[in-house]
């Protein structure tokens, strides 16, 4: 009986795991996506590059890219896109277990590496 119990447990706790949403971006944008760097708003904190997290490095328009390593908060977004442009949005609220996305019209101080 302890054994099944025990069972029934573990059971129930991984699939409470595995149920848990992950958090993604949605690219709105019109071009594909080859790095996403997100940093707490007005700080120059960057982190990892997110596109790592997709099999082929890159997300494409209308892709939904999973997030790791944000809680919610309040974020700054750095990116480079397929065009060799590097943009930045302020102020995006991310919330874990949320889909955020972003639009071209979002994009601001682009430049052309």
């Amino acid at each position: 009986m302890r054994l099944a119990l025990s069972a029934l447990i573990v059971i129930a706790a991984t699939g409470t795991a595995f149920a848990a949403k992950n958090t993604r971006f949605w690219n709105l944008t019109e071009n594909t996506i080859t790095t996403f760097q997100i940093a707490p708003a007005g700080t120059d904190k960057w982190g990892e590059n997110q596109t790592k997290n997709d099999k082929d490095n890159a997300v494409d328009h209308d892709e939904r890219l999973k997030i790791t390593g944000v809680s919610d908060g309040t974020y700054d977004i750095r990116l480079s896109d397929a065009k060799g442009r590097t943009c930045f949005v302020k102020n995006v609220a991310i919330r874990e277990g949320d889909v955020f996305s972003i639009e071209e019209k979002q994009l601001t101080d682009c430049s052309k590496k």
